[in-house]
């Protein structure tokens, strides 16, 4: 078997992983073994905040839409339940949305929530 040289792969290797290092502390950013130490730990902490990003943005909505409901003499359950039983298809991005930037439109929606559900 013939003898494989290895330098060019190797050093294009390490160059990838110190450029995604680019930007980490001290050694980090610096030498191979603890730059690939910290890319890995780096990505593996972007994968889960992608992930917890969206329960984050749910969390803000559903804030924003209990106190919009609450100025307008409601609670959040409340609304959502009446939402629901109208039949109203809007997700909770909207109604956020509506509640900060539309607040007479989202007065409206709760006053047609306010109102008993026709069977």
């Amino acid at each position: 078997m013939p003898r494989v040289k290895r330098g060019v792969t190797k050093q294009q290797r390490h160059k990838k992983i110190l450029a995604l290092a680019k930007g980490h502390r001290a050694s980090r950013h610096k030498l191979f073994r603890r730059a690939k130490e910290s890319v890995i730990k780096a990505l593996v902490y972007a994968y889960r905040h992608r992930r917890e990003r969206k329960g984050d943005f749910r969390r803000l909505w559903i804030l924003r839409i209990s106190a919009a409901a609450q100025s307008n003499g409601i609670s959040y359950s409340r609304f959502m339940n009446g939402a629901k039983e109208h039949n109203i298809g809007l997700n909770r991005k909207m109604l956020a949305e509506m509640a900060v930037n539309d607040p007479e439109a989202f007065s409206q929606l709760v006053g047609r929530v306010k109102e008993p559900a026709t069977a």
